[in-house]
């Protein structure tokens, strides 16, 4: 018993610690979608209010709002929801929203500080009638709290175990009918017991150009900065689909506007500013260029194992699987086989080198190996 306790604890660790590393490694790449420490005091000025200046996720939003509205009409609380999809896509921000068009208090946390029923209890009870209780992270939530939880999402109340040993006893305790808003980016980690108890699951995807644009325009205006349409669509181009991103550039082509330019956002300033900031025309750096070219430089474009590819890069295989592969997995110029990694001809067009095919390259060698002998 003790072994195993101590070797969970040991992997408890070890996972912090790589979290911790992939973690730092993300907040030197401004195009990574993970918050970064001085997007914090951003976020709560540029963040939209109400879903009338909520922009994009079109087909969700107006879902929500005809959820909300019933809700209010009946003056019931909202069916559980879940929102999913990658880092830096709203979530957050959707759930203050409906918080906002309810008219109830939010109360937010992460799954990891939730770490025993009593913590649990003590968010629950504090909430008013119809409240939301938003719950970042849910995925990471410890098993034994998780179902503890699940009483409180089906019939409003928690057992909590008063005394000990033969003197224990179980007291329910009733809490106000809430909302719970889960948002995880790992949809798969969800355990089906929890899963099936969001009465509705919003999974977010990335913001087309079109999108990220007007977003751009609108956080310039918050920002006090004046910006050209062509501007804001270049940086679009170049955030990654993510309105965090988005931000983060605007504000880092601000720095340079001011300093190197006239004060306004251009589109020379833009691509002048993110040609310093090494970010190329579909928003990356020269890490995922790096990661790329291993694989279709050195590995004649794969398959190629993850721990190579870490190790070509001298970086921790978590890095590369959590900080550098994702976006390049879900764009097409990355693919996964049971044999190790590919680079696809999407890969091999952006960074303009020749796909040359795998015959042609076996016949190259051969004969290579034949000059050899002769």
């Amino acid at each position: 018993m003790a072994r195993a306790k101590s070797q969970k604890s040991g992997d408890a660790t070890k996972a912090a610690l790589a979290t911790a590393s992939a973690g730092a490694v993300a907040a030197s790449r401004p195009v990574d979608a993970a918050p970064q420490p001085e997007d914090v005091r951003f976020d709560k000025a540029l963040r939209p209010r109400s879903f009338d200046d909520y922009v994009g996720q079109t087909k969700h939003k107006e879902n929500l709002r005809v959820f909300v509205e019933a809700a209010r009409r009946r003056g019931e609380a909202l069916d559980h929801l879940l929102l999913s999809g990658p880092p830096g896509l709203g979530k957050t921000t959707l759930a203050q929203i409906l918080a906002f068009e309810m008219g109830v208090t939010l109360h937010m946390t992460t799954g990891p500080v939730v770490e025993h029923k009593g913590a649990l209890a003590g968010l629950l009870t504090k909430l008013a009638p119809r409240d939301i209780l938003f719950i970042d992270e849910i995925h990471r939530m410890p098993p034994a709290v998780e179902e503890s939880l699940y009483l409180a999402m089906d019939e409003f109340r928690i057992d909590v175990m008063m005394g000990e040993a033969a003197f224990a006893q179980s007291v329910q305790i009733p809490v106000e009918p809430f909302t719970l808003v889960g948002a995880t980016t790992r949809t798969g980690m969800l355990t089906a017991p929890l899963f099936s108890r969001f009465g509705h699951n919003v999974r977010l995807d990335f913001y087309p150009v079109e999108d990220l644009a007007k977003i751009v325009v609108r956080s310039a205006g918050l920002l006090q900065t004046e910006i050209d349409p062509a501007a804001a669509v270049e940086i679009a181009t170049r955030a990654r689909g993510t309105p965090r991103v988005a931000n983060r550039l605007l504000r880092r082509v601000r720095d340079f506007a001011e300093v190197l330019g006239t004060g306004k956002a251009d589109l020379a300033i833009v691509k002048r500013a993110c040609e310093r900031l090494d970010i190329d025309a579909a928003g990356f750096d020269e890490m995922d260029r790096r990661l790329l070219r291993i694989i279709i430089e050195d590995y004649d474009g794969g398959p190629v194992g993850v721990e190579t590819i870490a190790a070509a890069m001298s970086e921790p295989r978590d890095t590369v699987e959590d900080v550098y592969e994702p976006y390049l997995l879900q764009q097409g110029y990355l693919g996964r086989t049971p044999r190790g990694r590919i680079a696809t001809r999407r890969a091999y067009e952006h960074l303009g080198i020749e796909q040359v095919s795998k015959s042609d390259t076996s016949d190259k060698k051969s004969k290579e190996s034949g000059k050899l002998f002769d």
